[in-house]
């Protein structure tokens, strides 16, 4: 299996990079908004042209002579991204011409091994072409002239940058299941990121809310590859009152709709908080697996330690059923025991009872426990069918009134002592057959 071909979208700030990443791949993905540096970290998205894949990176904002400390940690990024890429795309604002830092990155990218296409951004039609002429000067060869508002000159330029590829990569490549590191902000999520991807990938700074976009990686965990989501802090969304924000927020519940397991990370030393649970709640919804991650464990005194485990036995009790690390994301401690618990979790949203064994229990414990009287009659289960896995998902045909929440949660729990289903929502739904009074 052959790698998969790696193009950096490269460019001071404001140039439009993350438009152009997002009318590459069809859909509004990085944060796009008229301020300076709102792409922070390097992001890196599945793309595919004319049969080709590859790994498609936006970075954040690349300026030579930062004045501010994330700044200069934006353009660190953006340098990591240039020395992974196989091409890379310079984009500058054609409407603008070159700029100081323009000029000093195409110097740099003169001496790269790396194929460079310079992307005049901003060209919405012919009459605008003009405006690329002086891009010549770079000593980069010739300017692409595309709109990424418009869509225009986009084919050409995927055309160009497929053909620039190595003839050894990009061919095949596997398809990972997701991973999305998720908690409210400040707990630790982008320094668990870095930590399994092995460099600073994430931008970690004690600015709360640095991360805005999930920030995806591939990482080896035991045995697996993963695609890693590092979302930014879910926050309620009522209280978002920044765009970009906003936008994240939503990103974040996206990335974890997508995931096949979350990694909810909640911090030991400030304990279990409202928004921990909403957050779990907000998992559990999902349909992901779910791995509980008691971070920062090592800074944490006793007493703060047996209040945290007291607290998330009390209060996350409606996702007791997810396993519980207790870890440290900054040294590494105990996270060896993750990839054994993804794994864990990824088999039990595989797992599939038989339907001659689900009805058999069902029955026995509709027998010994049978659902309360709703309205006047009796719910009478008839039988019983696994509709789906990942997350399994179990549909009961009923007669008579539908039963309540709470035997619905009886037979999950039931189920959980016989099949153990560890990391796992169930979903349980009952239908009335029709035609049948029972």
């Amino acid at each position: 299996m052959s790698r998969m071909p790696v193009v950096a979208v490269v460019g001071r700030p404001n140039v439009g990079k993350s438009s152009i990443v997002n009318r590459i791949l069809g859909r509004r993905m990085a944060v796009v908004q008229e301020d300076p540096g709102v792409t922070r970290d390097r992001r890196e998205f599945r793309a595919e042209w004319v049969g080709r894949e590859f790994l498609l990176v936006d970075t954040g904002g690349w300026e030579l002579n930062p004045s501010e400390e994330l700044v200069a940690a934006i353009s660190a990024q953006a340098e990591a991204a240039l020395g992974a890429a196989d091409v890379v795309l310079l984009v500058l604002d054609a409407t603008a011409g070159i700029t100081a830092d323009d000029a000093q990155v195409a110097s740099l990218l003169r001496g790269a091994p790396n194929e460079v296409i310079v992307v005049a951004n901003k060209v919405d039609g012919p009459r605008q072409d003009v405006d690329t002429a002086d891009l010549w000067q770079l000593g980069l060869g010739e300017p692409m002239p595309i709109s990424a508002l418009h869509g225009r000159g986009i084919g050409d330029l995927l055309d160009r940058v497929v053909a620039a590829f190595p003839e050894d990569v990009g061919k095949t490549h596997e398809d990972l299941q997701t991973l999305a590191i998720i908690g409210r902000p400040n707990v630790g999520k982008s320094t668990l990121l870095n930590r399994l991807v092995g460099e600073e990938r994430v931008l970690v700074s004690p600015v709360p809310g640095t991360t805005r976009d999930p920030i995806d990686a591939i990482v080896e965990l035991g045995e697996r590859r993963f695609k890693v989501v590092d979302t930014a802090g879910i926050r309620r969304t009522p209280k978002v009152k920044d765009p970009a924000d906003f936008y994240s927020v939503l990103r974040a519940k996206g990335a974890l709709e997508e995931a096949d397991v979350a990694l909810l990370l909640i911090d030991t030393v400030e304990g279990v908080a409202q928004q921990d649970q909403r957050i779990a709640q907000a998992a559990a919804e999902s349909g992901a697996g779910l791995i509980v991650l008691l971070n920062k464990w090592d800074a944490a005194d006793l007493e703060q330690r047996e209040t945290v485990t007291r607290d998330v036995a009390d209060r996350l009790q409606f996702v007791g059923w997810a396993p519980l690390l207790r870890v440290s994301a900054l040294t590494g401690a105990r996270l060896h025991r993750l990839a054994p618990a993804v794994d864990r979790v990824l088999e039990s949203r595989e797992f599939r009872i038989p339907t001659g064994t689900l009805n058999r229990l069902i029955r026995q414990w509709q027998a010994s426990h049978p659902p309360p009287v709703r309205k006047g009659r009796r719910p009478r289960i008839l039988y019983a069918v696994q509709a789906g896995t990942s997350p399994p998902t179990i549909i009961l045909f009923v007669s008579g009134n539908e039963p309540g929440v709470d035997y619905l949660r009886y037979l999950e729990n039931r189920l959980r002592a016989e099949f153990g289903f560890e990391g796992t929502p169930i979903k349980i739904f009952a239908r009335r057959r029709k035609g049948r009074s029972g």
